[in-house]
């Protein structure tokens, strides 16, 4: 047997469990006490000690259990977690089995992590529990015969993780049951903030919510109107607005304000919408013309009657939770009913619905809080806007459905604004862009940034220099994270430094995106074969858990494309270490093949940024891409701001860096542009890149 390791009742709970004895190795310090000794030999437990004799000793101890026919179980991780995540995998193990045929059964300890026995915020026992009677899962998998390696059997338990978490999911509280609940919990400090003036205790933020619903309901919304448009930034309007929509049971879809008329107005025609919720100052702004009937949120200011103050005040300060939930339908809900629909950002192609499930968005909150380990005073800066999905699951829903505040603005470029709201809130925690972090490096005081404790970037590569930039300027290094729309959207994180329990288990790793939350797991597969790679192998990465999206709206076609037997293929080239952690080659999408080899794109930008030698406050100024070619297949495009030196000079420094000639540009395939094109996301915009390209260059031969 090989679980993961949670907390200090895993092997008691096993014991109970199995209808055969087992053999627990276990570590003989914690068997110093002559009573549990006693209860130890009762058991067969076979100890290990520290020394190599006495580690040898168990381990054969352990294979002559196993050639005995006896039941054997060591826990490879060697160690508890102090994240939640699954650790590295010790090579005992394969020790233990040389010379049998004993097959390992994969075991996942599920929903023990948080409780008095794990090492949830940095302790275990003397902290009360969360509820009683507690729940405990124990999934056992199908036998791993002859095992190559610890890599395997460590994805083998990973993947039987997701499908403990996928399975626990469907008994989440619903996310609008849990947005009232934290607002009790709140109710008379403050829940949400933004850099316009507004404070909200949890209270009056529930207040507000239950008179936007009832006078949406009277003034504007049908019963039958599912899909409803939201055009905020991130504010405390933005807010109220989605969550009103949520406990009436409503699908809000945030619209990228980002985009063309055009482009909004298809994305309002594939969700059927037929009001769109705004603000007048906002939408003065934007100069866009909608396809849809626009509702001035302004325009409800005058019209609560004293009826809707007083019965929603009532309801937010005296009526139990359970009583209002089940007064508004919300026992209704269930995991599969739909939150949201989130258009991608079409970066590398035209924008799709992806719907996100309420079980989807909950997994994701609640694997944020465990590795994250947020606590009552933190205060998260929302300056992702909503219509991007970690700004939806992260800096909205986290935030709603845990007990922390959620501090708002609306621009996340503007770098002073959001340096004060930080000062001003002591905000704890921030997610960003790399591009975002580099405009707070220039803006950003290091008194105005003096609190925040995590930093976690997503969306591009997070380069070390920006990283030593940022940590050098505030005192917090920022980690790397990943994600995909598709996704819920978080896959994997490094553990912030400010929340890592520092034991000797590696929980982060400078390069890479991190291991997978709880509950997901991660494969990579060979982009030719399709079959399942070893560790440190490039190949396409796969991805499997409860966030994985109910699919593609209005088009099941795309969604049979990307998700198979539940497993979504993110269009990354990964590769993942014996330790778990996930680096990112590259998208699928951002490599040319020529001359029979894939070159990546990002391996060549990131030479050329160490050639030119651009501080990171300016950022990015040269991208890589591609059109076609007759002669070679593909022709590399380099697309540049104003540099120092000429594309000859920059050729010769690659070639001098060691890259092959493939990977090389000719001098006459760069092009210089005012300014790199970027989505509303702070990803470059790849698609806008490529059509520059293509008006350059062309398809010739070249």
């Amino acid at each position: 047997l090989t679980p993961n390791h949670v907390s200090w009742l895993d092997g008691v709970l096993l014991l109970l469990t199995s209808s055969r004895p087992i053999r627990m190795l276990v570590w003989a310090g914690n068997f110093q006490n002559p009573w549990l000794k006693r209860l130890g030999a009762l058991f067969g437990a076979i100890l290990i000690g520290d020394r190599p004799k006495e580690i040898a000793a168990a381990l054969k101890t352990a294979r002559e259990a196993l050639r005995n026919g006896e039941l054997v179980c060591i826990f490879p991780e060697g160690a508890i977690t102090r994240t939640g995540q699954l650790q590295a995998f010790k090579p005992g193990m394969m020790k233990v089995l040389q010379g049998t045929d004993a097959p390992v059964i994969p075991v996942y300890l599920d929903e023990l992590w948080g409780s008095i026995f794990s090492f949830k915020g940095g302790k275990f026992f003397w902290k009360w529990p969360r509820r009683l009677p507690y729940p405990i899962s124990i999934f056992f998998g199908p036998p791993v015969a002859n095992p190559q390696d610890v890599h395997q059997v460590r994805q083998a338990v990973l993947q039987l993780g997701a499908t403990a978490v996928q399975q626990r999911s469907r008994r989440l509280t619903p996310l609008p049951c849990s947005f009232i609940r934290r607002c009790k919990q709140r109710l008379r400090a403050a829940k949400v903030a933004d850099s316009m003036g507004t404070v909200m205790t949890g209270g009056q933020l529930l207040i507000r919510t239950l008179v936007l619903r009832r006078l949406l309901r009277r003034h504007v919304l049908s019963d039958a109107e599912k899909f409803v448009g939201v055009l905020l930034p991130p504010s405390a309007g933005g807010v109220v607005c989605n969550m009103a929509l949520a406990i009436d049971r409503r699908v809000a879809v945030n619209l990228n304000y980002t985009v063309s008329s055009g482009v909004m107005n298809a994305c309002i025609q594939q969700a059927g919408i037929r009001h769109v919720l705004t603000s007048r100052k906002f939408m003065d702004k934007l100069n866009l013309e909608l396809d849809a009937e626009v509702v001035y949120l302004e325009d409800f200011k005058d019209r609560p009657t004293l009826a809707d103050k007083l019965l929603s005040a009532a309801a937010a300060y005296t009526v139990p939770a359970s009583r209002l939930e089940k007064s508004l339908g919300l026992n209704k809900l269930t995991s599969d009913d739909i939150a949201t629909v989130i258009f991608t950002s079409g970066s590398t192609g035209q924008p799709k619905g992806v719907m996100l499930s309420y079980g989807n968005v909950a997994s994701n909150v609640q694997a944020i809080d465990e590795v994250v380990h947020l606590r009552s005073d933190d205060v998260v800066l929302g300056v992702l806007p909503f219509f991007h999905s970690f700004g939806y699951t992260v800096t909205l829903w986290t935030v709603m459905s845990i007990d922390v505040e959620g501090a708002y603005h609306f621009n996340p470029l503007d770098g002073r604004q959001v340096a004060d709201l930080c000062e001003k809130r002591k905000g704890t925690l921030l997610l960003a862009t790399p591009t975002f972090l580099r405009t707070y490096l220039r803006r950003a005081t290091p008194e105005q940034f003096q609190t925040l404790e995590v930093v976690v970037a997503g969306a591009e590569k997070l380069p070390r220099e920006l990283s030593d930039a940022f940590e050098e300027k505030f005192g917090v290094r920022p980690v790397e994270g990943y994600g995909a729309t598709e996704l819920s959207p978080l896959v994997s994180v490094n553990v912030p430094p400010s929340r890592s329990a520092k034991t000797s288990d590696i929980d982060l790793k400078e390069g890479t995106v991190g291991r997978p939350v709880p509950g997901v797991s991660a494969k990579v597969t060979d982009l030719d074969t399709g079959e399942t790679l070893g560790a440190d192998q490039p190949g396409m990465l796969w991805i499997t858990g409860p966030n994985v999206m109910k699919g593609y709206l209005g088009r099941e076609d795309l969604t049979a494309e990307v998700v198979k037997d539940g497993w979504y293929m993110t269009g990354d080239i990964a590769k993942i270490d014996t330790d778990g952690f996930i680096t990112i080659t590259g998208r699928e999408s951002r490599f040319s093949k020529i001359g029979g080899e894939m070159i990546p794109h990002i391996k060549i930008e990131e030479t050329l940024t160490k050639l030119i030698a651009a501080s990171e406050e300016e950022g990015l100024k040269a991208v890589v891409t591609a059109v076609p070619d007759a002669k070679k297949g593909e022709r590399l495009v380099v697309i540049h701001t104003s540099l120092d030196q000429s594309p000859q000079q920059l050729c010769e420094g690659l070639s001098r860096e060691g890259l092959p000639n493939l990977f090389i540009p000719s001098a006459d395939s760069f092009h210089q542009v005012d300014e790199l094109p970027l989505l509303g996301s702070g990803k470059l915009d790849l698609k806008h890149l490529k059509q520059i390209a293509l008006e350059r260059f062309g398809g010739g031969s070249t």
